[in-house]
């Protein structure tokens, strides 16, 4: 089974189980803080090997949290 439809099948779990909060959902300050932090690392080229892991870990999160937001608008909308 590929990643790509893991991630699917967790996104659309999460979407079904509480549409309505998945679509409701933001990280918290902190949160958007820090992936904003490592961002501005990235591209500035001064990012350690760690963060750039901490960063990959965020972008997967974000896109199943996309992924999630989709399916739950789906969800509504029926």
């Amino acid at each position: 089974m590929g990643d790509i439809q893991v991630i699917d099948e967790v996104a659309e779990f999460l979407a079904f189980a509480a549409p309505e909060k998945i679509l409701a959902f933001h990280p918290s300050d902190l949160v958007q803080k820090r992936f904003e932090d490592l961002v501005w690392k990235k591209k500035e080229g001064v990012i350690t090997e760690k963060e750039n892991e901490e960063l990959e870990y965020y972008f997967m999160l974000e896109h199943i949290f996309r992924l999630a937001k989709a399916h739950a608008a789906m969800q509504i909308a029926q």
